[in-house]
């Protein structure tokens, strides 16, 4: 049996959150003042939904040392992106959800080969707003409850998280009981909005969502153990085509930086190696 969908109005459900930049193109307000002789230069950037929070703090530490460059961030789907950059859409900076996408895209030679790189590890969690009556202490299990009729994943057919949902709940023994509750967000992002607006009973999603003010203060959460799905290392890399490539390295170096790293461990990130 398929997943249900859900056909739910995307402006109505991001305005409730405050998550509105979570899906649509949007640029960043410029934190410096740049020397009016210096024109800006702009680094676009496609970026997997589950960094939304934590890159929108990342861009502002950015842009406040330098000044002389203004990031664009959308966030969506990494499949969805690697689909549009496999036909070249104008983006200098590629952050994933996984590895496997931008090492497709050097294969492919679409990206700069050496700067490929791996800027965090993602957790899963189940989510579920402050008037569920669902206990999350069972973990999994709770998935189970005939009060849960609908639980909210992202895509997997293109959203590394939603293939990592599915792995933890086949894993853990869950999945064939449960699969005809599935309705699929079309990223990380979506799928917590699902879950918070009412529209699905629990959810599993990002932790670096769940740490977010918006959620965190409106739900609680139990994490799924690591050892339950593929290890979520989310890479990144530079399109051939980067306009602006210095400032596009720039950016990638801050993120991977000690300020950058700081941040990206606020929301629940681990980094390579730990």
């Amino acid at each position: 049996m398929r997943a249900l969908r859900l056909n739910i109005s995307l402006p109505a459900i991001f305005g409730a959150l405050a998550l509105a930049a979570a899906l649509w193109p949007q640029g960043r307000a410029q934190a410096g003042t740049p020397n009016e002789e210096t024109p800006q230069k702009l680094v676009t950037v496609a970026a997997a939904a589950d960094a939304k929070f934590a890159f929108d703090e990342v861009v502002v530490a950015f842009e406040k040392e330098h000044p002389e460059t203004k990031v664009q961030v959308n966030y969506g789907s990494s499949g969805n992106f690697y689909a549009q950059l496999s036909q070249r859409a104008p983006f200098d900076l590629f952050f994933s959800a996984d590895v496997a996408y931008p090492t497709k895209l050097v294969e492919a030679g679409l990206a700069v080969a050496d700067s490929q790189f791996t800027y965090a590890i993602g957790k899963l969690v189940v989510w579920a707003p402050t008037n569920s009556a669902v206990n999350l202490r069972q973990g999994l299990e709770v998935l189970l409850q005939p009060s849960v009729r609908k639980i909210a994943i992202a895509n997997p057919e293109h959203a590394p998280y939603g293939k990592a949902a599915v792995a933890a709940m086949q894993k853990l023994g869950v999945y064939e009981a449960v699969k005809a509750k599935l309705v699929y967000g079309e990223n990380i992002a979506q799928t917590a909005q699902f879950v918070q607006s009412g529209a699905a009973d629990l959810g599993i999603i990002a932790l670096s969502l769940a740490m977010a003010p918006v959620m965190k203060a409106k739900g609680s959460y139990w994490e799924v153990p690591s050892d339950a799905y593929p290890r979520l290392e989310q890479g990144g890399v530079m399109m051939s085509w980067a306009r602006n490539p210095k400032q596009a390295k720039d950016f990638k170096e801050f993120v991977l930086s000690a300020p950058g790293k700081q941040i990206l461990r606020r929301y629940g990130f681990s980094m390579p190696g730990e």
